[in-house]
């Protein structure tokens, strides 16, 4: 046993220096988990940002003077005062996303009970500040609107207030949804491709030969790929998480952090098998590319990062389930975003950890057979 653990260890130790001298890779560590976190969880950006809005103010009164002063950064520039000439002008060279004008007599209709309109000229072709500005510009105009009859002691306000909070995001900025997810993603790519490669390395090389002569096993070969590379993953997604997302994006964490990283330990065990599986399958790296592209967009996109379990059919989600990066996604949402405890996230730990083991060996059969093969 003593003996099986030395080998497993040094065969590791030989990983590492091997992917220490692949450079390539190694830039493509440090590129994933810094460049690509850092721009993979903020040019997904969904929100508001410096939008442009001009008024065409023809009541000059306290109440369009208060819904003017509503919009102010940093979802809007500061609004400008334009005329009715000048809209179609500044709308068609694209100087200007929203054009709200306010009619003569739109206070003093108000405060006698009419229902006077509002006109909102939005730019279309500015599709997203179109779609999600117009929700803003309605409840701006609305929460104005009904603060100002309510202070002045009408009754046109709405019968029931709603005040909404967000607990962990409160300004639903999207770059602390998408800076995790995107570390979520790429620990399970980068597994797979490190382990995979390194595997399709030892054939190309010719060391998988020098490894057949000696007395090692493939679960030996198997266990070393599996615990360097898994170690290289972890410890630049800690890196990642430290100093990008926390550091340099400002990101809050709201859990546990060395939870985080023990249960994308656990996930790991799960991808570097499946990363030898298909360097088992593959003959080649064109080959072991195609069957990656084949297999990590439906893990990354079907995982519930990007689309909502509840937004798939039934039968996909069931599908779904027997991947461990399902489990993973809904643990780490857990952990990070709400501040869950081991107590809560042991059933996906546990299901990651039942599936990486049926992965390593089904993997293991294929390793084994494919030595026999080759001997």
């Amino acid at each position: 046993m003593k003996k099986n653990i030395v080998n497993i260890y040094r065969l590791g130790i030989k990983e590492l220096y091997s992917l220490w001298h692949d450079k390539v890779m190694s830039f493509l560590i440090l590129y994933t988990f810094t460049f690509l976190i850092y721009i993979g969880g903020s040019d997904t950006s969904t929100e508001m940002h410096n939008t442009s809005i001009a008024f065409v103010d023809q009541d000059r009164s306290a109440l369009s003077s208060r819904i003017i002063d509503a919009f102010f950064p940093p979802r809007f520039n500061a609004p400008k005062l334009i005329t009715p000439d000048q809209i179609d002008a500044g709308m068609d060279a694209g100087v200007y996303t929203f054009v709200i004008t306010i009619p003569v007599d739109f206070e003093k209709n108000i405060l006698i009970g009419k229902h006077p309109e509002i006109q909102v000229n939005i730019d279309a072709t500015q599709m997203t500040q179109a779609g999600i500005g117009s929700g803003y510009v309605q409840q701006i105009l609305n929460n104005e609107i009904n603060d100002f009859i309510r202070g002045s002691g009408g009754t046109y306000a709405l019968p029931v207030g709603i005040v909404t909070r967000m607990k962990y995001n409160p300004n639903l900025i999207s770059d602390w949804f998408g800076s995790v997810m995107q570390l979520i993603n790429m620990i399970s790519l980068i597994s797979i491709v490190l382990t995979g490669a390194a595997l399709i390395r030892e054939r190309e090389h010719g060391t998988l030969e020098h490894l057949m002569v000696m007395p090692l096993s493939a679960a030996e070969i198997m266990l070393a790929k599996v615990w360097s590379m898994g170690l290289v993953v972890l410890g630049v997604s800690a890196v990642s998480l430290k100093f990008v997302i926390q550091g340099l994006m400002q990101v809050p964490i709201a859990g546990s952090e060395v939870l985080f990283l023990f249960g994308a330990l656990v996930l790991l065990f799960a991808t570097t098998s499946m990363g030898i599986f298909m360097g088992t399958v593959a003959r080649t790296m064109p080959q072991l590319g195609l069957i990656f592209i084949l297999t990590i967009l439906p893990l990354q996109i079907l995982s519930g990062s990007i689309t909502p379990y509840e937004s798939m059919p039934k039968a996909l989600q069931n599908i779904m389930y027997l991947s461990p990066t399902s489990h993973f996604v809904s643990m780490a949402q857990a952990i990070l975003y709400r501040g869950a405890g081991l107590d809560i996230v042991w059933p996906s730990m546990v299901a990651i950890v039942l599936i990486g083991m049926v992965y390593f060996f089904i993997a293991l059969i294929l390793f084994r057979r494919s030595l026999s093969a080759s001997s």
